[in-house]
């Protein structure tokens, strides 16, 4: 009896020190980094759901739909949300190797040029998507 209530407890405790990292579930590219992500994460260190799920609307009400279909939503352990490339040093922070790649965005202007990149690639995600992966058409559309 006490095992499985000990059992429980970890489960709860871990899941409250990871990030949760929302993204859109139908978009090819943003699967395709998903993947990346969960193969270089520090152990335990995300929860990854889709914007598509039910889940988003329980659990995170404050977070539209539409918004989270602009960029992804990063919500920290603390409750703070990042939205997009706000969201990508924290992202990085939580690899085993990549790491020291989030003291890139530390450098003066990086800021407004990620911003800049990231808007212009949600923006075109799809598209990009066609082009990169022309065999990944599943029977999808923005929504």
């Amino acid at each position: 009896m006490f095992g499985q209530y000990n059992r429980a407890m970890a489960a709860s405790q871990r899941k409250a020190t990871r990030a949760v990292l929302i993204y859109d579930g139908m978009c090819p590219v943003c699967r395709r980094t998903i993947g990346w992500i969960k193969d270089n994460q520090r152990k335990d260190a995300f929860e990854f759901l889709t914007c598509q799920s039910d889940e988003i609307v329980r659990r995170y009400p404050v977070i539209e739909k539409a918004t989270c279909m602009q960029a992804m939503q990063l919500i920290l352990p603390d409750g703070t949300v990042l939205s997009g490339e706000k969201a990508l040093p924290e992202i990085l922070k939580r690899t085993k190797r990549y790491s020291p790649a989030a003291e890139f965005f530390k450098i003066p202007g990086t800021e407004s040029v990620s911003r800049a990149f990231y808007r212009w690639f949600a923006d075109n995600r799809y598209h990009i998507a066609d082009l990169l992966f022309p065999g990944d058409r599943k029977d999808r559309k923005k929504q």
